[in-house]
């Protein structure tokens, strides 16, 4: 299990990564800035290396060539050094700065450290029995006093006014502590690294800002959209930059077209429906003075084409009409007028129809054809099945517009609840009706991502609540 909940969080994770426009270039921007910074340090502490074992080596080879300057032997073939290398640390034991002179050829691996530099006291440096020429200078680390490594420059001459021809050779050596040159190495790159450290986090704070500045246009633009979606326009508004303007243009012209077509739609449904609806008056009246069996069938025949018509050209209709962005409706002003409209209706029934307020509804995110279609068929129902009062409520849940309409028929059985909802069925053939009212409201409440339920009402009867999407 915790294997499988890691891999899902990786492929959670690579997914966020390909799907978000700021990680990735936020994640290549730190990326880069990071190699670039690791491979700038790499590259200037190495320079620096390099240039600090330069300088080490140069002063040691300076000291080295003041020793060969000043060295001497006397008639007696005594080596003499009349003047010493000008650095004190030279005098001072221990310091860290040594230099030796061995006398070679006189007995097997040469006499070490016939002079030596006060500081290295009583101590003599121990060099590789390597072969130089004359005038060749090596370079060796070694180690020193303490036990300490030093970096060592040596030279072989050759003395020519030497009294003692075979003891003429001297090897001359100068060495120093690697730490003169390790120190200031170290010292650089904690400087170097904070200094690199301190850049980077600059470089990404810039880069940072710099990807929100750059992505805050489509963040508008999707602002814009969610207005366009919770209907508060229906259109994308606002100032973009020309990079993103062509995309804002080509989105209205589709949001225009889209309109257009359903208008269209809406148009051609309804020319369709004049259009079968004529033909079909007529063949029935030609058989309605005939009691025949074949003009029964007929009449029952132009019936049923009468419901598909009326429900599939419904049904295209609002199909259309919930795929048009951008669009709200103000619930109470579409409910009072048909409130109106029900009491003119069925006037001779006397029915109470109450429709009780509700503060700060928020609107349909919809048509308002739509939801005229939704709740008139509703409304109509119930003043059909009501004894002689209808209830009209309004409430507000989660995301949901809440429409509850009650009445005090006879109400609708339970297991009947569900039959009724379908297209065409009636729960009593007595009531005119086509049986379309209801499910036509039921589709167009699905499309819009709503539902219609029924329940047993308080009144006694039937309790039918539409629950729609509302408008931000």
């Amino acid at each position: 299990m915790k294997g499988a909940s890691t891999g899902e969080g990786v492929k959670y994770n690579t997914m966020a990564l390909r799907g978000s426009l700021r990680l990735r270039l936020l994640l290549g921007t730190l990326v880069w800035i990071a190699v670039s910074i690791i491979v700038a340090g790499w590259m200037l502490g190495g320079l620096f290396r390099q240039h600090v074992a330069r300088q080490f080596h140069t002063e040691l080879n300076t000291h080295l060539d003041q020793l060969a300057a000043h060295l001497a032997v006397d008639q007696a073939g005594q080596l003499s050094l009349p003047a010493t290398p000008s650095d004190p640390r030279f005098s001072k034991p221990h310091s860290g700065m040594y230099w030796q002179v061995d006398r070679i050829g006189v007995m097997p691996g040469g006499a070490a450290g016939i002079l030596r530099s006060r500081s290295l006291w009583d101590e003599v440096l121990k060099v590789p029995s390597d072969t130089l020429a004359d005038g060749e200078i090596h370079q060796h680390r070694v180690p020193g006093p303490g036990k300490k490594m030093l970096g060592m420059v040596e030279r072989v001459i050759t003395l020519a006014d030497a009294p003692d021809q075979s003891a003429k050779t001297f090897r001359l050596i100068v060495a120093a502590d690697e730490h003169q040159m390790a120190e200031p190495i170290e010292h650089f790159d904690q400087m170097l690294w904070l200094a690199l450290g301190l850049l980077g986090g600059g470089l990404a704070l810039s880069a940072v800002i710099q990807v929100l500045i750059a992505l805050l246009p489509l963040r508008r633009m999707q602002g814009a959209l969610a207005a366009v979606r919770s209907g508060q326009t229906n259109r994308l508004e606002g100032q973009f930059p020309q990079e993103v303007r062509p995309l804002v243009e080509d989105f209205n012209s589709v949001l225009t077209q889209n309109a257009e077509v359903v208008e269209r739609a809406r148009t051609q449904a309804g020319n369709l429906a004049h259009a079968l609806k004529t033909p079909l008056s007529v063949i029935a009246n030609a058989t309605s003075s005939r009691a025949d069996d074949t003009a029964q069938l007929v009449s029952e025949q132009v019936a049923v084409a009468r419901k598909q018509i009326d429900y599939h050209l419904s049904r295209s209709r609002l199909a259309a009409s919930v795929r048009v962005p951008g669009a709200r409706t103000s619930v109470v002003p579409v409910l009072d007028g048909l409130v109106r409209v029900m009491r003119r209706i069925h006037a001779e029934r006397n029915l109470e129809l109450i429709v009780r307020p509700h503060n700060e509804l928020p609107d349909f995110r919809g048509e308002e054809q739509d939801l005229q279609e939704m709740l008139g068929n509703l409304l109509d129902n119930a003043c059909k099945w009501a004894a002689k009062r209808v209830d009209v409520s309004l409430a507000v849940a989660a995301d949901e517009l809440l429409i509850m309409i009650d009445d005090d028929g006879r109400g609708i059985a339970e297991a009947e609840q569900q039959r009724v909802l379908n297209r065409g069925e009636r729960a009593d053939e007595r009531v005119p009706g086509s049986g379309l009212g209801l499910a036509i409201s039921v589709d167009l409440a699905h499309l819009y991502g709503g539902r219609v339920a029924l329940a047993v009402s308080p009144l006694g009867g039937l309790r039918v609540v539409l629950a729609l999407p509302k408008a931000a």
